[in-house]
């Protein structure tokens, strides 16, 4: 285990006043759709309202009269199709295009652009284009035969297929004192950020250069596939991520809309462009997720030992592989995570992603797993039901332990915690289960509402390094990140940091990291991020890497510039560099009250007066770092709720919910409990609420918030969250927060609610009037 120290006077480990808050609660937040340059114009799309059809014409006569007009057939669009690219022997290769030509593979889809002086005009327009269709058969379900082929690469609509296998599942489930089968189903939901997605597009002409600003999760990723794409080099290629609104993986993709935004500027050449989306193409267009069916056969001792485990998942992927992370994205890490925190030697996972006329799946926090947890742990329920044991014990028999950490899961991927025992114990403690067992027990002889208790446990891979791919073998790894510290010649500290922003506190926590890496004061430190000419590299925001792998290389590149600037100070001030140290911006000697120097003093020397520097420092104080933790780090996790159960409606009320995680070291513990409050409340709406609902023939039905419900704060309790810590193995002992919490509400409060009444839950969400079916 990694030991590291805090400076207890240092700005880690403490709430400080976030660098964000001043402009973001006083309304002066910088956001894509702010933004307002000399003669621009706004881009509109046309989308498809067929499910599934064949473009037999398109006539932009009258529209073109009004406005420019873009259509997928034009050279510079049907010259650009997305083609998201894995090594993976099973991948089914498709094509993606910009603006839909030929046919249309789901509602929203877009099949052209207008552009018009403001969004009202460019509005008008669409409605002026006409396009015929021939409508197609619609296949909305995944496990359901296909009815026609969305992509001629792929006749049975499967896009990418893969089986996990270790030990031998078949003479172990024979061998079983218990064999429990389920199928279980999720429910499709997606992100929702506050902000939906925006972009301003800019060709200069003089230079060749591209300027995009967007809300993107993944600026540098953007800059690349951009470039690549458009056949440009990617120098000429700025992606500016302002503040941005909430991402939660939604915005980790490139999207079509993103690159038709830039081939549009580059036809208009000078003019920039701009697009907002607005709420119902969000619903309709923007990336989904969740959509699976586990069929999942598991066998157990006597005791409760889980023994062996076969499963069967299908993961709706939508109408196209995501770019570019492809339609593994789900899949694989639903097989690679399946099994959990727990102990297991005999795995057998076949994993699919199946094309559907539905938007395209992809990433949203937590992949995958909220699902796959929620399928483990229903599992694990029905077997101590049936063993006649409690669901906190069967947890403790299966539960992997320290001693076994380096632990090598089923999947191969390489558990570093171990701490699900101690995360589980302190959940009981707080929600006070032997209170609640004996109000239970009142509440069924009084005949009141029942109530019932769900326990979850699970383990989140946060700060994916090279070797812990649990994804699709994309052409590149996103293991590393760099960062930029220096220090100007007046002593303050200036960071160009690779990491990117969606309301995670980023600037407050990098900046707490390099100062006292730097031994500056917090205040000293400013953090630029989101600029892709600004900051070396960084792949963005997903997978809970940003503390770990973005803090690494801040704390790397910030004791870089430590240690030469006390190299300057031990020649200037005639002094061993092992006595000297640096202090809230003070250069100190060991033994001596007094410092003998600044940062400021030095900095000066650095930059003003090179003639004092001594041989071999050069001028500057500046150092570059990358970090790529190799494997990455997992999080241990535990979460429990008690709710109560309405018998005349079927709605559910939660009365206490608590959630324990180990966060390793925490640098700030306000941002760590808004990451962990945050991501229980997206977690309770997909449980609860949430569903994006296609009807038979692939018409969005919740395509407003006034039919795709979201919880408010009316909804989402009190939550007791507590926390553990025990360093990882990096720079910083952190583990990643952002999506664990994610995790548990599925399985949570599915397993309170059969405690409540007895009854199985096979589908999600748990809306009062499946609740209200289940109990007729």
């Amino acid at each position: 285990m990694t030991t590291v120290e805090q400076n207890p006077a240092g700005a880690v480990g403490k709430v400080v006043r976030r660098k964000e808050d001043a402009r973001l609660i006083t309304g002066r937040g910088r956001y894509v759709s702010d933004l307002q340059l000399p003669r621009m114009r706004h881009v509109a799309f046309l989308r498809s309202p067929f499910g599934h059809a064949r473009i037999t014409g398109l006539d932009a006569s009258a529209a073109r009269e009004r406005a420019d007009v873009f259509t997928g057939d034009q050279p510079e669009f049907a010259a650009v199709p997305l083609r998201a690219l894995s090594a993976l022997p099973s991948y089914v290769e498709t094509e993606q295009p910009l603006l839909a030509r030929e046919k249309v593979r789901f509602a929203g889809e877009p099949v052209a652009a207008v552009v018009a002086a403001d969004r009202y005009r460019a509005e008008d327009a669409l409605e002026l284009i006409d396009v015929d269709y021939e409508p197609l058969p619609v296949n909305v379900t995944a496990w359901l035969p296909p009815t026609e082929p969305l992509h001629a690469e792929a006749p049975d609509n499967v896009l990418l297929e893969r089986i996990f296998d270790t030990g031998e599942v078949p003479d172990a489930l024979a061998g079983a004192d218990l064999v429990v089968e389920r199928e279980l189903i999720t429910n499709r939901h997606a992100g929702n950020p506050m902000e939906c997605r925006a972009g301003v597009a800019l060709w200069d002409p003089a230079d060749d250069k591209l300027t995009l600003w967007s809300g993107t999760q993944v600026p540098h990723i953007a800059r690349n596939m951009i470039a690549e794409l458009l056949g440009i080099p990617e120098g000429n290629v700025r992606v500016i991520a302002p503040d941005v609104g909430g991402g939660f993986g939604v915005k980790a993709v490139v999207y079509p809309e993103d690159v038709a935004l830039c081939v549009i500027a580059r036809q208009l050449r000078g003019t920039p462009v701009k697009w907002v989306e607005d709420r119902a193409e969000h619903l309709l267009a923007a990336t989904h997720a969740r959509d699976h069916r586990y069929v999942v056969k598991a066998g157990f001792r006597s005791d409760g030992e889980l023994v062996a485990l076969d499963a069967d998942v299908t993961c709706n992927v939508g109408a196209y592989s995501v770019y570019p992370w492809t339609a593994g994205i789900e899949p694989l890490m639903a097989g690679g995570l399946l099994t959990g925190p727990y102990r297991l030697q005999h795995y057998r996972c076949t994993v699919r992603g199946v094309a559907t006329n539905t938007a395209p799946s992809g990433p949203y926090r937590g992949v995958a797993r909220p699902a796959s947890v929620f399928a483990m742990e229903s599992v694990l329920d029905a077997a101590a039901a049936e063993l006649g044991l409690s669901a906190l014990d069967i947890r403790r028999r299966n539960l992997i332990t320290p001693e076994e950490i380096p632990y090598r899961m089923p999947s191969r991927l390489v558990d570093d915690s171990g701490w699900y025992g101690e995360c589980l114990e302190k959940a009981v403690a707080s929600i006070g289960y032997d209170d609640f067992r004996a109000e239970q027990a009142r509440r069924r002889s009084a005949g009141e509402n029942p109530i019932g208790l769900g326990l979850a446990c699970y383990n989140e891979l946060t700060g994916l390094g090279r070797a812990a791919a649990a994804g699709p073998r994309m052409p590149f790894r996103t293991g590393h990140d760099a960062c930029t510290v220096r220090v100007n010649p007046d002593g303050r500290v200036t960071v160009l940091s690779g990491v990117t922003s969606q309301g995670q506190g980023l600037e407050t926590t990098v900046a707490q990291i390099v100062a006292d890496a730097v031994g500056v004061p917090y205040a000293d430190v400013e953090v630029r991020i989101g600029d892709t000419n600004e900051s070396l590299w960084g792949f963005g925001a997903f997978s809970s890497r940003q503390a770990v792998i973005g803090g690494g290389a801040a704390h790397r590149s910030a004791v870089t510039v430590r240690e030469k600037v006390l190299r300057l100070a031990a020649e200037l001030y005639e002094a061993n560099v092992d006595d000297l140290s640096l202090v809230n911006g003070d250069v100190c000697v060991a033994g001596q009250a007094k410092p003998v120097g600044t940062l400021a003093e030095l900095a000066r020397v650095a930059y003003l007066e090179s003639n004092r520097l001594p041989q071999g420092i050069e001028p500057g104080l500046e150092a570059t770092q990358f970090y790529d933790p190799i494997r990455g780090a997992f999080a241990a996790g535990a979460q429990a709720a008690v709710v109560e159960v309405d018998r005349a409606t079927g709605a559910v009320k939660i009365l206490k919910y608590v959630c324990v995680e180990d966060a390793g070291t925490v640098i700030n513990p306000q941002v760590v409990e808004g990451q962990i409050a945050g991501s229980i409340a997206q977690g309770i709406g997909g449980a609860l609420y949430e569903h994006l609902i296609y009807d038979e023939g692939g018409n969005l039905s919740t395509g407003t918030l006034m039919d795709y419900l979201m919880p408010t704060s009316a909804e989402v309790p009190e939550l007791v969250i507590g926390h553990l810590s025990h360093p990882a193995d990096n720079p910083l002992g952190v583990r990643g927060v952002g999506e664990g919490g994610t995790l548990g509400p599925n399985a949570v409060l599915a397993g309170a609610v059969t405690d409540a009444l007895g009854v199985q839950v096979t589908h999600l969400p748990l809306t009062p009037g499946a609740i209200w079916e289940a109990l007729r």
